[in-house]
């Protein structure tokens, strides 16, 4: 038998788009319903930011042990990476935060819990599992998932994505990492770091996205760690043999390489989950960059939004949350807001980290702007020597009249440190505010706010400016 739920608004895919929105819609008093098929706090919690970043950290952890003579503390015994060990720190991460995204907790905050795949039969209704669900709103929230690439003969080798190399039970001895992207780089050196023989093929540069000083200094650390990098190469096929497969790979002159390997891991980017939503029934337009919203997040048809990923929206957990934010003003307040991507911040956490906020200064310069970039070296910060993490900087673009239109910082706690550059950014404030500010000391906040201040320098010293001061200092006070 089919039950009929008649609600306000309708939620389809459970992560961190659709389960901000369900939330608050529900406990601004509207009766919500959320579909989700898969497991509560989709991609984020389960395949991505979470287990990333628990991995990270336990081959931080190695790594720290691995370098500390450089502090003059000298281990008696060698450090022993256990694989299980690891894969264990990572599910009781995902384990501590899954409680925050379960069908329990959101059930206790008035959400109608549907774990099945939904539908849509009309403009205004979709089917999931036994349910009939008309809504005066639907929010289309499904996310992403890893594209792979039409490579021959990658399907008879087996291969690792986002999604399952998570699950492995031991350590691989040489994982051939496709794409050098965010995901590829971060898994690279992590698993480096764990004592893991890896290859990274990229077709292009590494971080092709990012500042190119920046994604320098990601490479060197790469390389540092042991990655064998092989950049302006494509992977031709894979053939499988008996004793290990192998990938072959194409240079800019088109000279052939085997490289043999235990696991490969497809890091080639993502595509959105338009499939089997029934979008056509719906009046929703879309394609292979997801579907098509105006600023606001509307879709073709007024009754539906959509959210994060599935939107062609950079694929980011925090913007999958701001659109929830957005479309709660939208939907529940009747808010004309519109999304404003100027200050969409980004952060791949390699060691060092990168992290971005605006364009970057190739992207400035190819758009006709020619920003002025003003620099300041980790190397040349106290806090930084103390810790031996000297590596990196931070680069601001103003323009001509010294507001900030874009931040770069590359080093040690990038991520944490963009915070005040998001707001400057956002704001368009001008340098002159950011160098006023008082940093304590010693911080690596510092080196933000010795960078806006070198914006001043050649003219606060020029010839002129020392000849001004030499005579007002004679005047009596």
């Amino acid at each position: 038998m089919t039950e009929r739920l008649d609600v306000d608004l309708c939620v389809i895919g459970g992560g961190s788009a659709g389960l901000s929105l369900a939330a608050g819609a529900s406990q601004l008093g509207l009766k919500v319903v959320l579909c989700e098929a898969g497991r509560m706090g989709g991609d984020c919690l389960n395949s991505g930011c979470v287990p990333s970043k628990a991995l990270i950290a336990a081959a931080g952890a190695a790594h720290a042990v691995r370098t500390a003579e450089r502090f003059g503390v000298h281990l008696r015994t060698p450090a022993v990476v256990d694989y299980a060990g690891v894969r264990a720190h990572v599910r009781r991460t995902i384990e501590a935060i899954a409680p925050n995204d379960s069908v329990a907790r959101f059930t206790g905050l008035g959400v109608r819990v549907i774990e099945a795949r939904a539908r849509f039969v009309s403009p205004d209704a979709v089917e999931a599992g036994n349910f009939y669900i008309s809504a005066r709103k639907f929010a289309i929230a499904t996310g992403s998932r890893p594209a792979i690439p039409p490579i021959p003969g990658l399907d008879d080798v087996g291969y690792l994505t986002n999604e399952t190399v998570f699950d492995l039970d031991a350590r691989p001895d040489h994982l051939l990492v496709v794409g050098g992207g965010a995901i590829g780089c971060e898994l690279a050196q992590a698993h480096a770091r764990l004592g893991t023989r890896v290859t990274l093929v990229e077709a292009g540069e590494i971080l092709p996205r990012e500042d190119r000083e920046a994604a320098a200094v990601v490479r060197r650390a790469l390389l540092a760690d042991g990655v064998t990098l092989h950049e302006s190469t494509k992977v031709v096929r894979f053939e499988k043999h008996e004793v290990a497969p192998v990938a072959i790979v194409a240079d800019a002159g088109g000279g052939e390489t085997p490289i043999a390997f235990s696991h490969v891991l497809i890091a080639t980017g993502r595509a959105p989950n338009v499939e089997d939503l029934g979008l056509d029934k719906a009046g929703v337009d879309y394609g292979p960059r997801g579907i098509a919203v105006d600023r606001r997040l509307f879709t073709a048809n007024r009754r539906i939004v959509a959210l994060g990923d599935v939107s062609g929206a950079p694929q980011f957990t925090h913007v999958a949350g701001w659109h929830a934010g957005i479309a709660i003003r939208n939907l529940c307040f009747r808010m004309p807001v519109a999304a404003d991507t100027r200050a969409i911040p980004h952060v791949t956490y390699t060691a060092p980290e990168l992290a971005q906020v605006g364009p970057t200064e190739e992207e400035l310069r190819a758009g006709g702007i020619s920003p002025r970039a003003v620099r300041w070296a980790f190397a040349e910060n106290d806090r930084a020597q103390a810790t031996g993490e000297t590596e990196g900087f931070v680069k601001l673009l103003a323009n001509t009249k010294g507001r900030i239109l874009a931040a770069t910082i590359v080093g040690a706690h990038a991520g944490d440190l963009l915070a005040p550059w998001i707001s400057a950014v956002s704001r368009r404030a001008k340098l002159s505010e950011m160098a006023g500010l008082t940093m304590p000391y010693p911080t690596l906040s510092e080196a933000g706010k010795r960078a806006a201040g070198s914006y001043f320098a050649p003219q606060l010293f020029s010839p002129r400016t020392r000849k001004l001061v030499r005579f007002l200092f004679r005047l009596p006070f």
